[in-house]
């Protein structure tokens, strides 16, 4: 952990933050790649021995879903994003310090948010 010295993290922690990052860009391809699965399957799904009444709400719900699904592509491809951008200020070494206050972002907010740009404390104004 740096200690109060250090205006950034050392290489060995921004290597750590690395890896956690890659492993959650992984993740959220699969996933994309999961929805983009069920999309190209929700087309199939055979209703033509259904009485008119219930396609057409069936037709509603698939439409829902499927909106909902395109969403969380959406969602998933705007966190790969962040988490991109959060491996180029690793490779910059400006990665964990907050764009506000200029302060070090705890490593256990990292860990748990890895794409953070600013402390808690910063994002709620408390400087």
């Amino acid at each position: 952990m740096p200690n109060a010295e250090n205006t950034r993290y050392t290489d060995e922690e921004l290597e750590e933050f690395r890896q956690l990052i890659l492993t959650k860009i992984e993740k959220a391809q699969n996933e994309i790649d999961a929805l983009k699965a069920n999309l190209n399957n929700a087309h199939g799904n055979g209703d033509s021995d259904t009485a008119p009444t219930f396609k057409v709400l069936e037709e509603g719900a698939a439409t829902l879903n499927q909106e909902e699904t395109i969403r969380n592509v959406q969602r998933q491809i705007d966190f790969i994003k962040k988490l991109k951008d959060a491996l180029k200020r690793i490779d910059n070494k400006t990665y964990g310090i907050s764009r506000i206050s200029g302060k070090l972002i705890p490593a256990e907010r990292l860990r748990a948010v890895p794409h953070a740009t600013t402390t808690v404390e910063d994002k709620e104004g408390k400087r």
